[in-house]
């Protein structure tokens, strides 16, 4: 170790670790073997990452500041005491955590939130529009009571695990032409968690957690749409280790109604009057989507269950009449859609005589015996009439 460790990294005595980190990440990228091949670049690779090994660890860079051996005597960048973490390699390539290059992950807890959970709810329109409160069975886990979701059994609880002595990771040393390249993997005793548990819970097999079903309240607010999702805050699954639980999401579907089909906020109908009525004029009495609030258990009785619907004299089938904000209200209380009711007109197909006599005598006085039809030419085109006219000439 001749040549001073700070000049072969480029930096100051006084360099924080951050500017350490960052000169050997540069230097590491340009002498890497595999960037460069040749034996005095690997020798040059080797010093850089021995001298970031020492001033990387504050107590090899301190023993070396004071004079002393920082490999405590080993000697060598091979020797027993030498080795550098694989990671502060992957750091100089790809930038590694801040704190330490070699620092490990540690165990990983026990307890971990839990899963979120999605069910679907089928609705009628009136409560997809009006909003209602529905009871709603899950299956979902939770805590075990039994040992309260610490996974132990009754009287026992988790002991530090022999192998890997509660640190959760295993060190596992290669050799190569680098040195001693070491890696952490997790605990394959106690699969990363530092801790093994001797008496697991028999409830629960360990898991802290249970499968059960219970009953939930649920509102649904006015305006949901079929493909709607309403969230239930930590009503999902509970975590591992009775770990806080996820969201459930219910996800809405809106069943088909034997009157009025929905578009957006609009609500559409049919209704089918016969001949006479369309020529003479009607009033026809309609439900409201109200009605079917007012035929549940503790609704309000005074909401409005029907309208009348003028429907004028000569009025052609297929008719629309909109009927201003008797549609679905909005979802955030944006107002409320409208009311499309088309109006479809019968015609008889079966006449007794005196029926057949009425409607000759009536389309004899609106001279309608042998109608032709009424047949209409097609409007030309622009190109057909631009056409025309230079035949013309």
């Amino acid at each position: 170790m001749s040549q001073d460790l700070y000049t072969v990294l480029g930096v100051a005595r006084d360099a924080d670790g951050d500017a350490i980190k960052k000169a050997y990440r540069r230097l590491a990228r340009q002498l890497h073997p595999d960037v460069n091949p040749d034996p005095e670049t690997q020798e040059r690779f080797k010093e850089v990452s021995r001298a970031y090994e020492v001033l990387s660890d504050p107590q090899k860079r301190a023993a070396y500041d004071r004079g002393g051996d920082p490999f405590g005597g080993a000697g060598g960048f091979g020797g027993q005491g030498a080795g550098f973490s694989f990671t502060d390699i992957m750091d100089a390539f790809f930038g590694g955590a801040q704190g330490g290059a070699a620092a490990g992950r540690g165990p990983r807890p026990r307890t971990r939130r839990g899963q979120d959970a999605l069910i679907r709810l089928e609705v009628d329109l009136s409560e997809a529009a009006f909003g209602a409160t529905r009871e709603l069975k899950v299956d979902t886990a939770v805590t075990c009571e039994t040992c309260h979701g610490d996974g132990a059994a009754p009287g026992s609880r988790p002991v530090p695990c022999e192998t890997c002595h509660g640190a959760g990771e295993v060190a596992h040393v290669q050799r190569s032409f680098l040195g001693e390249i070491r890696t952490l993997r997790p605990c394959a005793a106690c699969r990363g968690f530092g801790s093994i548990i001797p008496e697991p819970c028999r409830e629960c097999s360990g898991d802290g957690r249970v499968r059960s079903r219970r009953t939930l309240s649920i509102k649904i607010p006015a305006g949901v749409d079929t493909g709607t999702r309403v969230q239930l805050s930590e009503q999902g699954e509970v975590g591992p280790g009775g770990g806080p639980a996820g969201d459930l999401y219910v996800e809405i579907h809106v069943a088909d109604h034997p009157t009025f089909r929905r578009h957006g906020n609009d609500l559409q109908c049919t209704v089918s009057i016969p001949m006479t009525a369309a020529a003479l004029g009607t009033t026809l009495e309609l439900p409201t989507l109200e009605a079917d609030v007012v035929s549940g258990d503790g609704a309000d009785t005074d909401l409005e269950t029907s309208f009348d619907l003028e429907v004028r004299p000569g009025t052609q089938s297929g008719t629309e009449q909109v009927l201003r904000g008797r549609g679905v209200p909005g979802l955030r209380g944006t107002g409320r859609g409208d009311l499309v009711v088309t109006i479809l007109v019968e015609t008889p197909t079966r006449l007794d005589g005196r029926q057949e006599e009425l409607l000759a005598e009536l389309a004899a006085l609106r001279g309608e015996e042998a109608p032709d039809g009424n047949v209409k030419a097609t409007q030309k085109s622009v190109f057909g009439r631009l056409r025309d006219a230079f035949n013309a000439h």
